[in-house]
């Protein structure tokens, strides 16, 4: 796929809103934005992603709609779209709910600045929380903090950057055993003597002697029912469910072979199929969220 700089997008001023339940929704996780997010596709997509990108929650990102506000007709927004959720960048599923009664289907479109691949997309549509900054960086931040706030508390325990990096492991594994900043400096500071000669063997020993013993094990908590997935994936171009490695890149075996996109025309009337079966089906539930 050739790279180019992104165009210019239009600016997505008055762009309309979904139907309430339906639209854009943003992924989380997502890295700052740039002037370069998009770089590694084609203009065209690139001018489009930077559009999605800028646009509310819950705006109308249909491909009919997008025509209306973008220099590209409806079968080159669609090819656009399916690149990119090829991309990474896209995700369509869809969801039952029941609204008075009446079964339908609510569509969402997930869209992230941030490219990902298939991996992390069945995981956040699974309803598992995507992966987050290791905790041992937290820890090492608020040790190396603690350490380096010794000297403004009791002068002999000032320590020099380097000697704060050193000790720093030591002094994480205080929080790891479940003590906190309060009670580190009391063990570091309580009792000195008159003269400390060398504040960083002082206080390496101390991190060593006073170590907490290691909390008791948590029983294991009793193992709980599952909830259901909460969404459908589809493929982008089609509409069509597909589970597992026949989704790739949001793109069924079909489309990826080169079967065209529906046509706006097409996925209504693909919509209203659906919606006929699932009014012939019987009514299980209700009061679903709509």
């Amino acid at each position: 796929m050739a790279t180019a700089q992104p165009s210019a997008a239009p600016r997505p001023s008055a762009h309309p809103k979904a139907n309430p339940g339906y639209g854009k929704k943003s992924a989380p996780g997502q890295e700052p934005r740039t002037g370069r997010d998009f770089a590694h596709l084609p203009v065209r997509e690139a001018s489009i992603a930077t559009y999605l990108d800028r646009l509310d929650d819950e705006a109308d990102i249909s491909i009919k709609t997008l025509a209306k506000h973008l220099p590209y007709g409806q079968c080159a927004i669609g090819t656009a779209l399916n690149n990119l959720s090829v991309a990474g960048h896209l995700r369509r599923v869809r969801r039952p709910v029941t609204v008075d009664g009446n079964p339908r289907w609510v569509w969402h479109t997930f869209f992230s600045r941030t490219a990902r691949d298939d991996a992390w997309w069945d995981a956040f549509l699974a309803g598992e929380v995507p992966p987050a900054a290791a905790p041992s960086q937290a820890a090492r931040t608020v040790a190396y903090d603690v350490l380096a706030r010794l000297g403004r508390i009791e002068p002999r325990l000032t320590l020099s950057a380097g000697e704060c990096v050193a000790l720093e492991e030591s002094a994480a594994e205080w929080f790891a055993r479940g003590a906190n900043e309060a009670q580190l400096v009391q063990a570091m500071t309580a009792g000195l003597p008159e003269h400390v000669a060398h504040a960083y063997g002082f206080v390496r020993a101390r991190l060593v002697t006073k170590l907490p013993p290691e909390p008791e094990p948590e029983p294991e908590p009793e193992p709980q029912p599952q909830p259901p997935t909460r969404y459908e994936v589809v493929c982008t171009a089609c509409a069509e469910p597909a589970a597992g490695a026949s989704l790739r890149g949001g793109l069924c075996e079909g489309c990826r072979g080169g079967r065209s996109a529906l046509t706006a025309d097409q996925v209504h009337a693909h919509v209203g199929r659906l919606r006929a079966v699932l009014h012939t089906r019987p009514r299980t539930q209700k009061g679903a969220d709509a």
